[in-house]
């Protein structure tokens, strides 16, 4: 006889899902994993539990894909889910949405509260940040000394720029007062010389990727304050890209890994020997215009020279020739001596990364062009020398001297004219007549 007071199992066990999800919906429960199962589905199937009890709980392949903390047996875990119930078998479970670590929302709100402390006292501010050196000799590394960010950054150095010199502090990186080992580390190489350490030109701090735990020392006060307060240039460079830390913000830059804080500090041996190749290109099409300019001068100086006497006509090209060749000879060596000087210096900081005697092929080569483009430019001025002391010579032949030499004289009025025809001359009228050597006046009669 049907009872309408009496529940079938499946109406019992649905109600009870419907009372606790209503009643209890979505809550955030912590404790430790157990029984942790991976499904090939990608479902993860574990046990929760503390002390006094336990829950099966499930994440699906859709959340467990994106969680922020991968679940694991003997985890301390806050999970964030929904109750309810596995109708097949009337068991209570935990649906869950998201994992994170045990005590990760403490550390979280204890990360806000000193940053914005900290930037309160500025000590975030852009203008109290060092300049990161551009060609630094020693690069100082303060991380473990057996990690893997160490290797990572060894690597990249030698790489790119093998004539730096890394300097090694270990510290411990992770776990109960490692803060204070990494604090006193920069303290002591803010000091060096007090110290006993060598002088470094910038330092790298950092380590690997971790949870918000695993890098929680590198978010200590004590972390923070040292970095400030170093006076040598630092460049944090703590865990993966999305990691944040209070010593990026307090570092004079802040790099994404520790590979990449090792490219940012030193430049690239490559590139600086293709600037040694331009500037070489470049000093030799400056020296070769300098010479051009000033032949292009002298070319102008010979044109429209007959019209005007010798000595004018001489006067002005010989003193611009004397500041031509001045001026060259200042650019020539000026411009060498420029241009060998930064050459010299790229010398020294590429010095441990090629061969010495490819370097010193090069700097014969330099001296040869030197050479070179001196002696060409000697010949050029010889030859213009040359050129205007013919154009002399020449003025001087077709010049009213040469005239006078040949025994014809010049008849010139009472004004000083040149008289060309008899017509022009009256009687009584005063003429003198010019020889090579002296004058005589007369009077016309006739």
């Amino acid at each position: 006889m049907s009872d309408s007071k009496t529940l079938s199992v499946t109406r019992l066990v649905r109600r009870m899902r419907n009372l606790l999800e209503i009643e209890l919906g979505e809550l955030w429960v912590e404790g430790e994993i157990s029984n942790l199962r991976r499904q090939a589905s990608g479902h993860v199937y574990f046990t929760l539990k503390d002390a006094g009890a336990q829950i099966s709980c499930v994440l699906f392949k859709g959340n467990a894909r994106y969680a922020k903390v991968q679940p694991d047996n003997g985890m301390q875990v806050k999970l964030f889910g929904e109750i309810s119930v596995y109708e097949a078998r009337g068991s209570v479970q935990l649906i869950v949405r998201k994992v994170e670590a045990a005590g990760e929302g403490e550390l979280q709100a204890k990360f806000d509260r000193l940053k914005t402390k900290l930037k309160d006292e500025g000590l975030f501010d852009e203008d109290n940040k060092l300049p990161i050196p551009k060609f630094p000799k020693k690069v100082g590394l303060i991380t473990s000394g057996t990690g893997a960010a160490l290797q990572d950054m060894l690597n990249v150095l030698s790489r790119r720029a093998p004539w730096v010199q890394p300097i090694l502090y270990p510290v411990q990186v992770q776990g109960k007062g490692a803060e204070k080992g990494i604090a006193h580390a920069i303290n002591e190489w803010s000091n060096w010389d007090e110290n006993g350490l060598p002088d470094v030109d910038v330092i790298i701090i950092g380590r690997g990727g971790g949870s918000l735990e695993d890098l929680w020392n590198f978010n200590e006060e004590v972390v923070a304050r040292a970095i400030y307060d170093c006076e040598i240039p630092i460049v944090s460079a703590v865990g993966h890209e999305i990691d944040f830390t209070i010593s990026d913000f307090v570092a004079d830059m802040r790099a994404p890994t520790p590979s990449a804080a090792a490219e940012l500090v030193v430049p690239d041996g490559e590139a600086l020997s293709n600037k040694l190749e331009r500037l070489s290109v470049s000093m030799s099409r400056i020296v070769s215009s300098k010479i051009e300019k000033h032949d292009a001068i002298l070319q102008a100086m010979g044109r429209g020279a007959l019209s005007r006497s010798p000595d004018r006509v001489l006067r002005e090209p010989l003193q611009r020739l004397i500041l031509a060749r001045r001026d060259m000879d200042d650019a020539v060596i000026q411009s060498v001596s420029s241009r060998a000087s930064n050459l010299q210096e790229l010398y020294l900081r590429m010095i441990a990364q090629r061969p010495e005697a490819v370097l010193d092929r090069r700097f014969d080569k330099l001296k040869n062009l030197k050479q070179k483009l001196t002696s060409v430019a000697v010949d050029k001025v010889n030859q213009h020398e040359t050129h205007v002391t013919e154009l002399s010579a020449m003025l001087r032949t077709l010049g009213p001297e040469s005239v006078f030499a040949r025994g014809f004289s010049v008849t010139l009025d009472s004004d000083g004219n040149i008289i060309k025809d008899a017509k022009k001359v009256a009687v009584n009228d005063t003429i003198t007549t010019k020889f090579q050597e002296g004058s005589v006046t007369s009077k016309v009669t006739k």
